[in-house]
Formats: structure tokens, C-alpha cells, sequence
């Protein structure tokens, strides 16, 4: 997830989470992450028991890069909370509730993930509880234990490429990374970096 800023069309917020929302932060909009065609990315191989690990509740800790992809000098945003994931459909399906506050206002999100067994891939889409609308999916699997999605989006009218990266320093430690791309792939900026920690199960 990340925070883009002052723009309707940015991601921002990640854990991830494109435009996951900052109640009451008039100038941010979250972003979830990405679109559908990444032809330059392999689907990767997975299972409907990927993100088993996660089920349960977290405390969340997130930064979050107030303006992606410009010149402004580094912002970052901090916020903190809970994460709660939830199975549903065999666990073929997940859904994430992040609700975090900080100094700058509030995010409350929902990322909702479904396993396609024939592309043998997850896909990860968020939804903006401002306007209740979905956001495009980012997609991938896990390989050796980590995740990694890519997709596409737009950034002030811009297409970028869109990287979001799960890793586990530990069984009840998780961090969630998301970065955009302005060049197709070439160079990335992180603007999105969350630490879950399990409170229970």
C-alpha cells in the first residue's frame, strides 16, 4: 500500500497497501497498486495456502512518502494501528482491514486477494473507503517465502510501473514494501513501507 499526494489518480499507502485513504488528510490520497497487463512479468508459481501465515491480527506501523515521484524534498508520514486478515472462500481468497492514525490524520483500507489457480497467481486490489471504489489489482506469488506483485498505474497523468514486495524477518513479523517506477522498470522509489507484528491469531 502507499500515500500518493493531491492527486484523484495516485497510489499511495500499500501494505500495502493505491489510494487507501487518509481520513481526514484532504491532501493525500492513498494508492493501492497497479493495473492488469504486465506481460513483461512471468506469472509466478503459488498456492491458495500462500498467505495462510498472515490470518489473524497484527499491529501495523507504517511510513508513507507524502509526494511519490516528484522534487520535493522526503516526507514521510507515520502512522500506527492494526492489520486484521480474514479467509474467506477455502482461503482462496483473503480480505486485509488496516486501520492506522498518526499526526497527519487516519488510513482505513481494505485489500481484498484471490488466487487464480490457472495463472497460478495472486491478485491484490484495495479499496478507497472514501468512495467505495475498487482499485486496479497489482499480481504475483511468492518464491522462497516472499512476495512480489507488479502492475501498472498512472501518477499525475503519467503511466508508471508499480512494485509491491512482501517479506517475513521472522513467523510473527511481516513487512510490506511498495515502490513506483517513472521509467518502466529501470529505477524505483519506495513510497509505501509498513511492519506488521502479530498480536494473535
Amino acid at each position: 500500500m502507499s500515500i500518493a499526494a493531491l492527486h484523484s489518480d495516485s497510489r499511495t499507502m500499500t501494505v500495502p497497501y493505491r489510494r487507501l485513504l487518509i481520513a481526514g488528510l484532504s491532501a493525500l490520497t492513498l494508492i493501492a497498486t497497479a493495473a492488469s497487463g504486465i506481460a513483461s512479468t512471468p506469472p509466478p508459481a503459488g498456492g491458495q495456502q500462500d498467505f495462510d501465515w498472515e490470518i489473524g491480527t497484527w499491529r501495523s506501523t507504517v511510513r508513507v512518502l507524502a509526494e511519490p515521484l516528484s522534487d520535493s524534498p522526503d516526507q514521510w508520514l507515520q502512522f500506527a494501528g492494526t492489520s486484521t486478515v480474514k479467509p474467506l472462500l477455502d482461503r482462496r481468497a483473503n480480505t486485509v482491514e488496516l486501520e492506522v492514525s498518526g499526526a497527519n490524520g487516519s488510513i482505513d483500507a481494505l485489500n481484498l486477494r484471490l488466487y487464480e489457480p490457472q495463472a497460478k497467481r495472486w491478485s491484490l486490489t484495495f479499496v478507497n473507503i472514501r468512495d467505495g471504489l475498487l482499485t486496479p489489482a497489482v499480481y504475483g506469488g511468492f518464491h522462497n517465502g516472499a512476495g512480489e506483485f507488479f502492475g501498472d498505474d498512472q501518477l499525475g497523468g503519467h503511466p508508471i510501473k508499480v512494485r509491491f514486495l512482501i517479506s517475513r524477518p521472522s513467523p510473527d513479523e511481516a513487512r510490506f514494501e511498495q515502490a513506483f517506477s517513472p521509467d518502466g522498470g529501470t529505477t524505483w522509489e519506495t513510497n509505501w513501507l509498513a511492519v506488521d507484528r502479530r498480536t494473535r491469531r
